[in-house]
C-alpha cells in the first residue's frame, strides 16, 4: 500500500481543482446540513480494483465524518454489480466528494484491470509484466501502484534512478559503445545501466562492452529469440514496442525476462464504477 502522504497531495488538488473558489454550490444549495446519507459503490463491469485508498480521501478531506466500508481490497476481482464500498456521512460532503472519488477509483482500477489481462496471457512463462514512465503527470506513483494492484511490475519511477540509454541518446553519444562507456564513468556503483537496442548487431555490441540490462526494442518473436541466445543470462532482457494482450504470450515464450507496455498507464480504458443512494443514515 502506498502510505497516504504520497496520496493525499493528488488528492487534494483533485479536490480543489473541483471546488474551485466557492465549494460544491449545489449540494449546498439542495440538501440540508444536518442530512445523513448511505451511498455504494458498485463495479458496473468485471475488472480489477485499485485506488480504494485515494478514493476514500476524497471524502473523508472532504469531511472526516464520513466512513467508508470496503467490501474488496485492491487487486481483487469484481463483477458487474459487485458492491465495492459502503460509504455512509454527512450527504452533503459525500455528495461533493463523489467524483473525484470515482475519478480516481474508476482511472486506478481501470488500469489494474488491464495490466491482469496482460499478466493472464504470459501466465506459464517466466516473464513478468512491467510499466514504464509514460504516465499521467502527478500521478505516477498511484498509476505504478494500480499495475502492482494487476499483477505486474514497476519500471523506473524516475530518471534518477538508473541509467537507461535510449536511440537518441545512442545517437547524440556516438553509438553504442561510447554511450556505455560514457554511462559507466558517470554512473555511481548502485546504478544499474540498461541500454535500448534495434538490432541484433547494436545488441551484440553493447553485450561485449558489458551492461546491467537491454531493452529489445520492437522485434519480433523469432528475433527476441535470438536475441535471449546472444544474451545467454549475462544481462537482464527486456521486451518492448506495440506488445498487446495478443502478442505478449509469443513475446513471452521468446524467452525474455520483462516485457514493459507503455499503454497499461496512458491508455487503459476507466473502469465503470457508479455511486448509488441507499439510504437516508441516522
Amino acid at each position: 500500500m502506498l502510505p497516504h502522504l504520497i496520496i493525499e497531495p493528488a488528492v487534494r488538488r483533485a479536490l480543489e481543482e473541483d471546488l474551485g473558489l466557492a465549494g460544491d454550490i449545489t449540494a449546498n444549495a439542495v440538501i440540508p446540513a444536518g442530512h445523513r446519507s448511505t451511498v455504494v459503490m458498485a463495479a458496473r463491469r468485471r475488472g480489477v480494483i485499485a485506488g480504494l485508498d485515494a478514493a476514500e480521501l476524497a471524502f473523508t478531506l472532504v469531511d472526516p465524518a464520513i466512513v467508508m466500508t470496503r467490501h474488496v481490497a485492491d487487486g481483487d476481482k469484481v463483477e458487474a454489480g459487485d458492491i465495492v464500498a459502503t460509504v455512509t456521512g454527512p450527504s452533503r460532503g459525500l455528495l461533493t466528494g463523489e467524483r473525484t472519488a470515482l475519478n480516481f477509483l474508476g482511472h486506478l482500477s481501470g488500469i489494474a484491470t488491464v495490466t491482469a489481462g496482460v499478466v493472464a496471457a504470459v501466465e506459464g512463462t517466466d516473464a513478468a509484466i512491467v510499466c514504464t514512465r509514460k504516465t499521467t503527470p502527478g500521478l505516477r506513483a498511484l498509476e505504478k501502484y494500480a499495475v502492482k494492484a494487476g499483477g505486474g511490475g514497476n519500471h523506473r519511477f524516475s530518471l534518477a534512478d538508473a541509467v537507461l540509454i535510449k536511440d537518441n541518446h545512442i545517437a547524440i553519444a556516438g553509438g553504442i559503445r561510447p554511450a556505455l562507456q560514457a554511462a559507466k564513468r558517470h554512473a555511481g556503483h548502485m546504478v544499474k545501466i540498461e541500454i535500448e537496442v534495434d538490432t541484433l548487431d547494436q545488441l551484440r555490441e553493447a553485450m561485449d562492452e558489458g551492461v546491467d540490462a537491454v531493452l529489445l526494442d520492437n522485434m519480433s518473436p523469432e528475433t527476441l529469440t535470438e536475441a535471449v541466445s546472444i544474451v545467454a543470462g549475462r544481462a537482464i532482457t527486456e521486451a518492448s514496442g506495440g506488445i498487446t494482450p495478443e502478442t505478449a504470450g509469443a513475446v513471452a515464450r521468446a524467452g525474455v525476462d520483462l516485457i514493459s507496455i507503455g499503454w497499461l498507464t496512458h491508455s487503459a480504458p476507466v473502469l465503470d464504477i457508479g455511486l448509488d443512494y441507499r439510504t437516508a443514515a441516522a
